[in-house]
Parts: C-alpha cells; structure tokens; sequence
C-alpha cells in the first residue's frame, strides 16, 4: 500500500489550541507509561556519543513526547544529558510540566520549524511520532537543514503503514477513554471534550488512522536520504525496532568525521 498523505486536524492552523494540547497531552502520557521507546535507547547513546553532544534539540514535541521515561533512562549513560522541547506549535502547559517533573529538561516558547532549526540549537535533533506530519518534500528539508548545519539527526515513529498499525489506532478511543483521568495536569475541559463533548477520542482516532497512512517505509526514509546533498558527510542508519506488540521505525544520521 502506498503512502497516502491526508489530513491530520492537529496539523491545520485552524483547529484549535486546547484540543491540540489534550491530543498532544493524551500521546505523551501513552509514550510513558507504555515505555515504548525503550529499544531505541541505544541508538540516542551512540548518536549521542559518536557526535560529541550531550543535549537532545527535540523537533515537534507535541506533548514532550515519552521523554519523561526516556529521559531518566538515557541519563544513567550520560548524566549530564540536557534536552530542549521545541514545536511549531507549542503547548506550553504541556513543556511547563514535563520541566517541572526533570531538572534537565527545558522548552522554547517561540515556535520552531523543524525545516528551518536556528543553528544556535547546538545538539542531537530528535523527532518522535511526528516525520510522518510532513510530505516528501519538507521531510527532505528537515534532513537536508541537519545536514547543512552539520547536526546530528534521530527519527523514530511508533506506527507503520500495515494492517495491524491501523487497527489499533481505530481502538485507540478506548485507551482515550480509558487513560484521560490520569494524564497530568488535570484538566476539566479534557474531561469535558473527552466524555461530555467526545472530540477528542474522535479527532484521536481519526489522526491515529491517517497517521499510520502517511508514515514512511524504510525503504522510503531511504530515498528520502538519496535525494539529499552532501548525504555522504553523514553515517546513516534506517531500521525497524520491535517495541511491545508493535514497532519502531527509525533514522539516525551522524556526521561521519566525529563517528570516527
């Protein structure tokens, strides 16, 4: 099946802030408690490592993401690991949080294009559950602008184009459902627009379908990079991890002159 690349109403400049912030909220609680990023600890270390940084400049936070988890985790191998939380469209309720539960976790509050990233973000750029947010065109841009700032770059997506992806994003208003009185900081328009007023598990589910509709292949993150210039400066490692009863996609680049 081919890449198909609808909508997803988080990503239109109209749909509003608060419902954003509850979908964005909803996917981070999930990344933590769930600890679905515990197989690409190894690739952060070694991306980490091979380019000589200790921070992570994370692109489309969302919610933050699971860095909650990953955090605590990635910092037994680097404890003086830093991470900065950045979007397009900031939830700065969300940032406040994950900040304050990590004293080396901080936020931008301006927005930041992960297309254009202003070269004074010194570190690892990370994208987690979001690539898949952009066509061909301005994904080649994101890696193209690491490669024209000698930055390091990860990406990893926690949904694939496949029948079972897509099957459990359609049951995913459950977790919703299931999940909203616990996600931190409570809020009562969540509980409203979740349970009174059910948006959100609808705008959930239908971003969860499209977003296993739009996430690139392997083989495609692979073209992707093909296409770039000055793609030899850079190590280049594209895969799939398993992650629970799902998987994760990932891609890391590295500058070639700092891995050796």
């Amino acid at each position: 099946m081919g890449r198909i690349h609808l909508f997803e109403f988080e990503d239109l400049n109209w749909f509003p802030d608060f419902l954003r912030n509850y979908m964005t909220d909803f996917l981070q609680f999930l990344s933590n408690k769930t600890k679905m990023y515990k197989p690409i600890i190894p690739i952060i270390n070694k991306g980490l490592k091979s380019s000589g940084v200790n921070q992570i400049i994370d692109l489309a936070s969302g919610g933050g993401g699971g860095l909650l988890w990953l955090n605590s985790e990635l910092k037994k191998g680097v404890p003086d690991l830093k991470i900065v939380l950045t979007d397009y469209y900031p939830n700065i309720s969300a940032f406040d949080f994950t900040k304050s539960k990590a004293d080396n976790i901080d936020y931008l509050e301006q927005s930041v294009d992960a297309k254009h990233v202003p070269e004074n973000l010194e570190g690892l750029r990370t994208l987690f559950l979001s690539f898949h947010h952009f066509k061909p065109a301005d994904a080649k841009l994101i890696l193209q602008n690491a490669i024209d700032t000698n930055k390091p770059i990860a990406i990893f997506e926690g949904q694939e184009r496949s029948l079972p992806s897509i099957l459990a994003m359609i049951f995913s208003p459950i977790t919703v459902l299931i999940t909203t009185p616990f996600i931190r900081p409570f809020k009562l328009g969540r509980i409203i627009f979740t349970y009174l007023i059910p948006l959100v598990p609808l705008f959930v589910l239908w971003d969860g379908v499209v977003s296993s509709l739009r996430t690139y292949s392997v083989e495609e993150m692979k073209e992707l990079v093909n296409d770039l210039d000055g793609k030899e400066k850079f190590d280049w490692n594209i895969g799939r991890l398993k992650s629970g009863p799902g998987m994760i996609l990932f891609l890391i680049g590295t500058k070639k002159e700092q891995a050796h």
